[in-house]
């Protein structure tokens, strides 16, 4: 979703930088600085290291909220015993974003939910000081992961709630960046 979001953007023009987790999608538009991440500590500063030179931020990737606390430089063999992972917090990337965001910028969060959908988002629009928030649910067959398409509500700071038909990925670019346009001269 992010690699569709990032190349409609450029596609109208804009400079468009693209942090990515480890995926192996490659972009077509030669426009789009891509850099490269593979832990949510370093797209937590990639992140940060850019977001004062942009009119915005898109947060489209599903970065885990948590993280082993010790990483093994080897394989764990079975044995019978139980064996326990201590699990650390990642950072909050938008929420860490929402905290700088000038008023001249535009925040936008994706929340993948599965249960109490629309309040869990509501809650994170607010807590994260985001514009509008792109709420996938799991429940919603052919939408998410995996899949080139995608079934969104889009809800913003204002209590609009708008809600799209299962469409391809490229598609649903088109209307995320239709709501940036609708709120923000985004590009320019």
């Amino acid at each position: 979703m992010g690699f569709a979001v990032a190349e409609r953007l450029a596609s109208l023009g804009a400079r468009v930088i693209l942090v990515t987790g480890p995926v192996a999608l490659q972009l077509k538009n030669d426009h789009i600085e891509r850099i490269d991440v593979v832990s949510a500590t370093e797209m937590h500063t990639q992140c940060l290291n850019y977001f004062s030179e942009c009119n915005g931020a898109i947060m489209v990737a599903a970065v885990a909220d948590f993280a082993p606390v010790v990483i093994d430089d080897h394989k764990i063999k079975r044995t019978s015993a139980n064996y326990f992972l201590e699990l650390s917090p990642n950072p909050d990337i938008a929420a860490s974003l929402g905290k700088i965001k000038r008023k001249d910028q535009v925040l936008v969060g994706f929340a993948l939910e599965t249960n109490d959908e629309e309040q869990n988002a509501l809650a994170k629009l607010q807590k994260k000081n985001l514009d509008f928030i792109v709420l996938n649910s799991l429940r919603d067959s052919g939408s998410g992961f995996q899949h080139d398409t995608n079934k969104i509500t889009i809800l913003d700071k204002n209590s609009t709630i708008s809600a799209y038909d299962l469409k391809p990925k490229t598609e649903v670019a088109v209307d995320i960046v239709n709501k940036l346009i609708e709120i923000e001269d985004f590009i320019s």
